[in-house]
């Protein structure tokens, strides 16, 4: 029996070393990730919907505000969102979760505070977020990779 349980956990070990070194293997670096980035953004710009600002920054709205005014760096701000890199993973997604999510605009990644800045209340808009605005060449908690290039819908609902 103690054999049998020797094999096990030596078949599991190799299979996890195994998955390991592929994912090393196939990761994309920081470098390929801001390149993948800057030719996506590119491409967007293109697009006769899409906005981009002087920082690089680019929206597309998508649900016009019924509000009247747009949030100052300082407001706490509602919003629904939803968080993808470019190649449509999804990471992060308050409506995933059921409930929208609070917080100080100006404690969040730069793209979100520069572009939440733009709607006002009941607007959606999708920005394109480039890697500088975003996390950068740290990437975040090993969910978005460094030089990543985000996009995110966010539905701000209210302004505090």
């Amino acid at each position: 029996m103690r054999k049998i349980q020797i094999q096990v956990i030596s078949i599991i070990t190799v299979f996890i070393i195994g998955i390991t070194m592929f994912s090393m293997a196939n990761a994309t670096s920081p470098e390929e990730n801001k390149a993948a980035g800057v030719a996506f953004l590119a491409e967007n710009a293109k697009k006769p919907n899409i906005v981009t600002t002087d920082t690089g920054l680019q929206y597309e709205i998508l649900t016009k505000g019924t509000g009247t005014v747009s949030p100052k760096a300082t407001d706490n701000v509602t919003v629904h969102y939803k968080g993808t890199t470019i190649d449509g993973t999804e990471f992060d997604s308050s409506y995933g979760r059921g409930s929208p999510t609070s917080f100080p605009l100006n404690r969040v990644i730069p793209g979100w505070t520069q572009g939440v800045q733009l709607m006002t209340e009941g607007a959606k808009y999708r920005f394109f977020i480039p890697s500088e605005l975003a996390y950068g060449e740290h990437g975040a908690g090993g969910v978005i990779a460094p030089n990543a290039t985000l996009i995110f819908e966010v539905e701000l609902i209210k302004i505090q």
